[in-house]
């Protein structure tokens, strides 16, 4: 189970949508295309800020040390960026977290 923090993380009315949400947002993105934010909530069901968030939860430790890309799209003056999510390769160890 993902160990969310923060101060008004309150476990018993945060820990089961936060997870949902973050799995939500891994399967999205487990396919390494990138995407804006936008997209990404609209295929998560997520509020933009949740993904942003989100994204940062998956380059912990405690949420599986993934590889998060950001690249800018478009004219560089727009402003708009897109992320990508790398698969982790794991060797000899057990991974400590994973969505399966």
């Amino acid at each position: 189970m993902p160990q969310f923090t923060g101060s008004d993380y309150i476990p018993s009315l945060d820990q089961k949508r936060l997870t949902g949400q973050l799995k939500r947002i891994y399967n999205v993105m487990i396919d390494g295309e990138y995407r804006s934010l936008r997209e990404i909530a609209t295929l998560a069901e997520a509020p933009e800020a949740s993904v942003s968030a989100n994204l940062r939860n998956l380059r912990k430790e405690q949420f599986g040390s993934y590889t998060v890309n950001k690249r800018r799209r478009g004219e560089p003056k727009n402003g708009l960026f897109e992320y990508q999510l790398l698969k982790r390769v794991v060797a000899e160890r057990q991974e400590s977290f994973s969505f399966s």
